[in-house]
């Protein structure tokens, strides 16, 4: 249980860290590019810790995918990027694809 939360915890660090990439303007604002590494480097070590109870392809793959669909929807609400049926479709698969790989470790 406790894994589970501390995932969630790693992927919304990843998802905040991700958000705030353009106020680095391209690792050129010291303040902004030091909150960003940091939220990156604090999201890893916690995932690191969630793998010592989850296995790393499922938590990984939850991880990665949970935080590349958020960082789309927070992509296209709050920073002016483009969805299209495409792009949605796609964000579909890669949720599916989560869903699977977490049924499938759930009866191995």
């Amino acid at each position: 249980m406790w894994a589970a939360v501390l995932l969630a915890v790693a992927i919304g660090v990843e998802v905040a860290a991700t958000a705030l990439l353009p106020r680095a303007a391209g690792f050129t604002d010291p303040l902004w590019s030091a909150v960003v590494v940091s939220g990156y480097g604090l999201s890893i070590w916690l995932l690191a810790v969630v793998v010592r109870s989850i296995p790393v392809s499922v938590a990984y793959a939850v991880w990665a995918g949970v935080g590349t669909a958020v960082v789309a929807v927070i992509g296209y609400a709050f920073l002016g990027e483009s969805m299209n049926w495409f792009k949605a479709g796609s964000l579909a698969l890669i949720v599916l694809g989560v869903v699977g790989l977490n049924l499938v470790a759930a009866h191995s």
